[in-house]
Order: C-alpha cells, then sequence, then structure tokens
C-alpha cells in the first residue's frame, strides 16, 4: 500500500507507531483466571520448580504442553504462565499429554509424554529451579502404542521402581507396563502388562490413591462423558483394580473427553480433582469429604470466567441491552449462538452469558452471527451464517425472534458463511457483508425498505479480494478518514487489512503487522477501553477470546499517494529450517533499519536494530535461540524487516 502524508510531522508519527508496534494483548478481559483454555486439555500437576507447591502441566491438541507455574502457595495455588520455555526442545507432535516423573533415580523429574508419533521419554538436562528436557530416543522401544498414548507412572508393585499406565486411543483400552528394569534404567515390554479395563476410544488415567489406602488406584477420563475410576482393592505390592462408579458418580457428565489431574491444591491432606475437556476449559472440583470418602465441591473461582464458545469463535459486538455498552455475540462449531452480556462498563467490560434466548437461531454446525435492527423498530434482529453457506435472517419480535425464510433465500456462498452488518453506502439502512469458506469477501447492498428489506449483491465490489480460507471480516473506519475499511481473517492465523483508495480496495499490512491469530482467526474491531481508538479482539477455531489493546491511537490517511515500494524482496532460507537459516533483505537506499523475529503470540522473540544500512542486499543469520541466548521452540515465526518508511513481514518455521 502506498500513501503521501501531508506534513513530516505526520511521518514521524507513523515512524513511531510502526517502531513502537502498538499493539499490547491482555487476555484478562476474557480470561481473567489467566489459564488458557485450549482444546483437549489434559492438567496435570507437579512440584516442576521445587519450591514446595503444585504448578500445573497443560497437554493440548494444539501445540506442545504448556508450563503454568504456582505463583501462590501450596494452599491457595494461583497459575500463570512461566516465565520460561521449559519445553522449548519438546515437539508438539510427540506431547499432546506428559507428566513428570522421575524414571532414572537421578533425583530430577524427567518428562514423559504421549503424542501422533507415540510415547517419548525427555530426560531433564536442567536444574532444580528451572528443568529442560531433551528427547532420549528409543527409550519406549519395547511398547507398541500406536498414536495419542496417555501415560502416568507410579510404583503399584511396591518394588522400588516406577511402573507405567498408558491409555490408548485406538481402542480405549488401559494397561499396566510392570518394570522389569531398575530405578535407574527402566524397561517396559508388551510382555509384561495387566489389562485395567476399556472405557471407549479414547483413554486419559491416571494413577492416584483416592481412598487412602496406600496402595494406587486408577481414574480415567474418556471420550464420552464422566470418568471410569478402578479401586485397588489389592495392596502396595500386589494390586487387584475393580470398577467403582460411586466415588465420581455424576462428576464430568456435561462434558466429554475429560482428562483428569489428581493434586492436593489446597493442602488440607485430601486429594482434589482439575481435569480438562474436549471444548478446553478446567474443571476443577475440591474434595470435602475425607481423605478417605470423597465428596466434591466444583471451585469456579481458580480456572473460572474464560469465555470460551468451544469452538470456532467469531466475535461481534453490538450493545443488545441498549445500556450503552457493547455486548458480545459468537456462534460456534456445534452451531449454537453464544451472547454475552457486557455487565461491566463501556470502559471496562465484563460478561455474563445469557445465550439461551438465542437457541433457536441454530441451523447447522460453524455457526456466526451478525445482529443489528434490519427495519428500524428499535428491536435487534439477527442475521446467521453456518458451515453450509446460507444466511439465515430472524425478525426480533419482542418476545422472540422468528425465522424468515424467504428473506435471504437467495443468497448461498457455498461453504461456511460469515456475516456482517453495516451500512456500507451510508443510505441509513444496514446492508451486508460477508466472507466464506474459499476466502472471498462479498457485499449485498440493502434496496429493500426498513419493513422488507432487500439484500442484491453488488458484483465484484471488493475487486476479488481474496484471503485464501475461511474469509472473517470485521468493517470499521479504522483509519479515521471517514470510509469504511475492512479487516479480514482466515484460517492461517493471518489478518488482512484493505482500504478503499482510488476507487478500489488496497492491501496495507502496516497497521497489524506482528499480530497472527489462532487457526481461523476472527477479527472484530471496537473500542474496548473506551479511549476513543479502535481496539482488537479475536477469536478462532479453539473457541476462545484475544484482545489487543490499540495504543496508538486511530491513524487518519489523506487521499494523496506517496510511491513505498511494496516489499523487501524478504524471505530466507532454508525454509523450514533447523538450527539456523538466513534472512535476506534489500534496500532501496541507505536508511536506519530492524530485524524483528516475533512468536505466534506477538512477543518479540529475537531482534537486530541498525543505526543505518547501506542499499543492497543484507543478510543475517538467526540461529534459532531467544534474545537471551536460550533455544526458541519448534513452530512458525513472523518476521519483520522496518525503516522509517516501510514494513514488510515473512514468516518461517522451526523444526527440532
Amino acid at each position: 500500500m502506498k500513501y503521501l502524508f501531508k506534513t513530516l510531522t505526520f511521518i514521524l508519527l507513523l515512524h513511531i507507531m510502526l517502531i513502537a508496534q502498538p499493539w499490547q494483548q491482555n487476555d484478562a478481559i476474557f480470561n481473567p483466571s489467566g489459564v488458557p483454555s485450549l482444546m483437549f486439555s489434559h492438567p496435570r500437576f507437579a512440584d516442576v520448580d521445587e519450591d514446595g507447591d503444585f504448578d500445573m502441566i497443560l497437554g493440548n491438541m494444539s501445540d506442545k504442553p504448556l508450563y503454568l507455574e504456582n505463583i501462590g502457595t501450596a494452599s491457595s495455588p494461583k497459575f500463570q504462565v512461566g516465565s520460561g520455555d521449559i519445553f522449548s526442545l519438546v515437539s508438539s507432535l510427540d506431547a499432546e499429554a506428559g507428566v513428570m516423573a522421575d524414571i532414572n533415580g537421578d533425583r530430577k523429574a524427567d518428562f514423559i509424554t504421549g503424542g501422533y508419533t507415540g510415547l517419548h521419554l525427555y530426560k531433564n538436562a536442567g536444574i532444580p529451579e528451572f528443568p529442560i528436557f531433551v528427547k532420549e530416543e528409543g527409550y519406549f522401544s519395547g511398547i507398541n502404542t500406536g498414536s495419542y498414548p496417555v501415560p502416568d507412572l507410579g510404583d503399584v508393585d511396591d518394588d522400588g521402581d516406577l511402573d507405567l499406565v498408558l491409555g490408548f486411543s485406538e481402542d480405549g483400552s488401559v494397561k499396566i507396563y510392570f518394570n522389569t528394569g531398575t530405578d535407574s534404567v527402566a524397561q517396559f515390554s508388551d510382555n509384561n502388562t495387566l489389562l485395567i479395563g476399556d472405557v471407549g476410544l479414547y483413554a486419559y488415567p491416571v494413577f492416584c490413591d483416592m481412598d487412602s489406602d496406600g496402595d494406587l488406584d486408577i481414574l480415567i477420563g474418556r471420550d464420552g462423558h464422566g470418568f471410569a475410576y478402578y479401586r485397588n482393592n489389592g495392596d502396595a505390592a500386589n494390586g487387584v483394580w475393580h470398577p467403582d462408579a460411586i466415588p465420581f458418580d455424576g462428576i464430568g457428565s456435561d462434558t466429554y473427553f475429560n482428562s483428569p489431574g489428581i493434586a492436593d491444591l489446597n493442602g488440607d491432606g485430601k486429594l482434589d480433582l482439575v481435569y480438562g475437556s474436549g471444548s478446553g476449559p478446567l474443571n476443577y472440583f475440591r474434595n470435602t469429604g475425607t481423605a478417605q470418602t470423597p465428596a466434591w465441591t466444583r471451585n469456579t473461582t481458580l480456572f473460572g470466567g474464560t469465555l470460551d464458545v468451544g469452538g470456532a469463535s467469531n466475535p461481534f459486538f453490538y450493545d443488545y441491552d441498549f445500556d450503552g455498552d457493547r455486548d458480545l455475540f459468537s456462534g460456534s462449531n456445534l452451531g449454537d449462538i453464544k451472547y454475552y452480556e457486557n455487565t461491566g462498563s463501556a470502559n471496562s467490560p465484563a460478561w455474563k452469558e445469557k445465550s439461551s434466548s438465542f437457541s433457536g437461531l441454530k441451523h447447522s454446525i460453524y455457526a456466526s452471527v451478525a445482529i443489528g435492527d434490519v427495519n428500524q423498530d428499535s428491536l435487534p434482529d439477527a442475521i446467521v451464517g453456518d458451515l453450509s453457506g446460507n444466511l439465515y435472517f430472524h425478525k426480533n419480535t419482542g418476545s422472540g425472534f422468528i425465522f424468515q425464510s424467504d428473506v435471504l433465500s437467495h443468497i448461498s456462498l457455498g461453504g461456511w458463511s460469515v456475516p456482517r452488518l453495516v451500512d456500507m453506502d451510508d443510505d441509513g439502512d444496514l446492508d451486508l457483508v460477508a466472507g466464506n469458506e474459499e476466502g472471498n469477501l462479498f457485499y449485498f447492498e440493502n434496496q429493500g425498505t426498513p419493513d422488507n428489506p432487500d439484500w442484491v449483491e453488488i458484483a465484484d465490489y471488493f475487486n476479488g479480494i481474496d484471503v485464501g480460507s475461511n474469509c472473517v471480516p470485521s468493517v470499521s473506519d479504522f483509519t479515521g478518514n471517514g470510509r469504511l475499511d475492512v479487516l479480514t481473517g482466515n484460517m492461517w492465523r493471518e489478518l488482512n487489512f484493505f482500504t478503499f483508495q482510488d476507487s478500489v480496495w488496497k492491501q496495507d499490512t502496516t497497521f497489524f503487522a506482528g499480530i497472527v491469530g489462532g487457526q481461523n482467526t476472527a477479527p472484530a474491531l471496537i473500542d474496548m477501553d473506551g479511549d476513543g481508538d479502535q481496539d482488537l479482539v479475536l477469536g478462532c477455531y479453539e473457541g476462545t477470546f484475544s484482545y489487543y489493546e490499540n495504543q496508538a491511537g486511530t491513524t487518519s490517511l489523506t487521499d494523496q499517494h506517496i510511491i513505498l515500494p511494496e516489499d523487501f524482496g524478504l524471505k530466507n532460507y532454508p525454509n523450514p529450517f533447523n538450527a539456523s537459516t538466513t534472512i535476506e533483505f534489500t534496500l532501496s537506499m541507505a536508511t536506519p533499519a530492524s530485524l524483528v523475529i516475533f512468536d505466534l503470540r506477538g512477543r518479540e522473540v529475537r531482534s537486530w536494530r541498525f543505526s543505518i544500512l547501506g542499499q543492497g542486499i543484507h543478510t543475517q543469520n538467526w540461529d534459532g535461540c531467544m534474545q537471551d541466548g536460550s533455544p526458541a521452540g519448534s513452530g512458525l515465526y513472523i518476521y519483520q524487516v522496518r525503516t522509517p518508511e516501510h514494513v514488510s513481514s515473512g514468516k518461517m518455521i522451526l523444526l527440532k
């Protein structure tokens, strides 16, 4: 995108904005606990930093496990993402779930993982205060596990070494593998096993002494609701496991793919239960019974408050209750329309779900929704999209919604339609902007009346904009020049921003550079903090919401132009890479410049800043390490070259 600004002052202002990275991520608005909601979550507990309390390892479907440090106490925990990446050398393909245990007798807890590639050992090569895990190839070569086994370890035969329990994904069976080695060199094979049971298609077992009798019982999550519990009716040396439905009866009945973690989280000598689920949010039940006979009381303060629609969140804001602040709407992967009333204020939002009134708006899976007073009767109506690519108009009658099948029956976008209501032509009624699964953007002008809206497609209004796949639009005057702009997300975590210049839509890569959302990124622009500029909220495939505060203010551009280069000939090689890569870029003149690498959360990983670089080709090697010299983890990274006039970005993949 090419711009000319009226004054040198404005050029300097833009330069400051670009260098300062105006977006500040602050997810506490949608996640006050600070513990993320990750799809197919597997919470496990250990004193990772050896400070006397339980920390949490949170496995998940999307990435390698996350370390959450307990910054509270042994009796009053509080978890936050750890300051260091102790799993930087752990592959996400190896570790959907993992537990810590000292499997080699060196008094340091190792990391035993199960994932797509099977069962693995990552030995602890760190120090007590900061472990670091290095893969030891072939440690479990004697076991045929298949993909996604879920492990736990415990001494079930009282011989001083750790035995292994595995849950299997193929058939839901749970087996104990007896350690025929020693406490320093473990050995497991398919010939020394005991089948505990079969709980379905997926099994998530953990050892626990739930009745405080000195032997290890087994609690198992599964693909359906609830849990399976096998009580050890033998003793510490000779286990005999039998199913017992009573201790966990009714727990987990409203969630599925439940994966349990057991620990005494409040220091009262009784084991408590935390479990993840397919949808992600953690559920915490305190044992308010006895150490021998548990009774469960839900606690919503430790992990509560996270907004999670279950999957495929796509935020849309509208003051539905007319109290002066914007409420939040979203579709979901199961087709439900979610409504969160803003019970805070326009400057400091808080959320309370009240989705029941919108249950009749469900049509199919992967829903999206736009809210607006279409017929100008002061009652907000709803337009719903879904996986079919159709659009559905629901008129608000004051006592509920009525589906009017004929209003939008002529529109079909071919797959996963995402509508947005906005007065695009400034004629006083609401038009429709919509994206679809193919990545295209559509405009339907409202050529009807308030009583009889009639949306007519204006062909090629967006002059062929195609963002690749799963286009989710947000429309607003972000640049502050009196004309509407369009920000879109897509399947590949990208944001694409378009402004209307010279009678055509043109992409601008400046304003949202460095922000990378989750899979199926779904943006919404809104002044969340009441400071007069537009902030950014992102939905994603996981079903949660992220918030980025705009710290630069609204940027107002003029209609004049200055020719700037589209890019710097930016590339890196090799890509993907292991160990190191070379970033190459070209400057058209001598200028100050910087090269910055960001992770997927927009955090600066590594940077180089040059007071002056000459005209021509420049290269910079990145050794895969962060600014402090510690290794960066495997994954996708964004790199940017900036000069006072230009910004250009590229992507690279680090594989370890």
